[in-house]
């Protein structure tokens, strides 16, 4: 099993988590543990909302970029990391992680 096989089935397996969606470049989901139209809907508008404050994080500081992102809503938990190549996304219900 590749590395990247098993940091997504560790990531898979802590308590609470829902989800994990890898996106590439473009926004297009190229691995993911949800159904089709989910996977879908999480891609397109997370990769817009990364898009958006890595463009806003260096605006504030050029010399800056973001790293890490988490958004946190009643129901879910969100979590980014922005890669050069990727996203991996996470969801996760708070109230069991």
């Amino acid at each position: 099993m590749s590395e990247v096989e098993e940091t997504l089935k560790r990531i898979q397996s802590h308590k609470g988590v829902i989800g994990t969606i890898v996106v590439n470049q473009e926004g297009i989901p190229i691995r993911t543990t949800m159904d089709n139209s989910t996977t879908t809907q999480y891609a397109g508008l997370i990769h817009q909302l990364t898009c958006k404050s890595r463009t806003c994080v260096r605006d504030i500081d050029p010399q800056n970029d973001l790293t890490f992102l988490r958004i946190r809503s009643k129901k879910h938990e969100i979590m980014v990391a922005p890669e050069k190549d990727y996203l991996l996304i996470v969801i996760q219900n708070p109230s069991e992680g």
